[in-house]
């Protein structure tokens, strides 16, 4: 008899929970380690064993069943109770489609971190302010990142950068706020995320080719605005780029979340901006009707290139939705330096 996994989190029984793990790379390793440390009964899946060796004695060593080798993916075993599947997987592929027809739950590493978040001593997990978007997440990961550490608060870059999701969550003690890196391929699996603010930066044509055919921006479009759903604070997109606020339009957001811009130029009532070379804050202050806030000079900035502006703008954002003073903001901005 299967086991219904969508109700257990990181405090229940999982022994008996018999998880499929599909891809065993850098996220695919942390999802299997962290099944089998909770319990379950782990067999890891992957095409190619070049690189993975050490990483397979070590979970053989715990306990888990490793399938390395072309063809070791044709076939979903019998009694599975999850499919844990790595970014990039399309849901075509083979083993997707067994565990569609026999009702298996289908999550990514995304979703598997998400369910595995611990209240830690503050009562409540840790809020994710999530990042995604064809070009920028890197640096707008790292820029706020910065800006959060720089506001005291126990922080790191989980995602893509960073490690994975599942081991910050995992992580005995406990994080403040987490800088989430998400690209439309993680966020594909996505069903029960509900980040604290998020953001996309922009949608280019330059997408993963795992898109093709006639929809592929649009599908590529679609599950870059997953990262919208269930937001409870703030929604930030690029006013430069007007899908990205269709994405929030599009998005079934909690209530009371609101629809931040971020400019270039002149902010309007709501926004963040620039004015005569300051990055300035007009959503997030009482007095936005009338006022802005500076946060912080172009200067302050690694660089004044348009793109790294946009960043830090969209980082700033996310920062001052958390509640970050506009002194951390200045400080973290001042102090990231892109990397060489």
């Amino acid at each position: 008899m299967s086991q219904d996994v969508t109700r257990l989190g990181r405090h229940d029984d999982w022994s008996g929970v018999r998880a499929v793990v599909a891809g065993f790379g850098v996220s695919g390793f942390a999802a299997a380690d962290n099944l089998t440390h909770l319990g379950a009964s782990v067999v890891a899946l992957d095409e190619t064993s070049d690189g993975k060796e050490e990483e397979a004695e070590l979970l053989g060593v715990l306990g888990a069943e490793i399938r390395l080798g072309r063809g070791s993916t044709a076939t979903l075993p019998d009694q599975v109770d999850l499919l844990v599947v790595s970014p990039g997987w399309r849901p075509t592929a083979p083993l997707l489609a067994q565990a569609h027809e026999r009702g298996i739950p289908v999550w990514g590493e995304v979703e598997l971190a998400w369910r595995l978040r611990d209240a830690g001593p503050a009562g409540r997990p840790a809020p994710w302010l999530a990042v995604a978007g064809t070009h920028g997440t890197s640096t707008t990961v790292a820029m706020l990142l910065a800006i959060l550490q720089a506001a005291g608060l126990r922080s790191i870059a989980a995602g893509s950068p960073g490690i994975p999701l599942v081991e910050a969550v995992m992580d005995p003690a406990p994080y403040d706020v987490l800088a989430v890196g998400l690209s439309s391929l993680q966020l594909h699996y996505v069903e029960s995320m509900s980040a604290e603010s998020a953001v996309v930066l922009n949608l280019a044509d330059d997408h993963p080719a795992s898109y093709s055919g006639p929809t592929a921006h649009s599908d590529y479009a679609t599950d870059t605005g997953r990262i919208y759903d269930g937001v409870r604070k703030a929604c930030v997109y690029n006013v430069a780029d007007p899908e990205t606020e269709r994405l929030v339009r599009d998005a079934d957001v909690a209530e009371g979340a609101r629809a931040i811009g971020f400019t270039l130029g002149m902010p309007a009532v709501g926004m963040v901006g620039v004015v005569e070379g300051i990055l300035v804050d007009r959503a997030f202050i009482a007095e936005r009707q009338s006022s802005a806030a500076e946060l912080c000079t172009v200067e302050d900035l690694a660089s004044d290139e348009p793109h790294v502006v946009a960043d830090a703008l969209a980082a700033a954002a996310l920062a001052r939705a958390h509640g970050v003073p506009q002194a951390a903001v200045r400080d973290g901005l001042r102090a990231f330096r892109q990397p060489e």
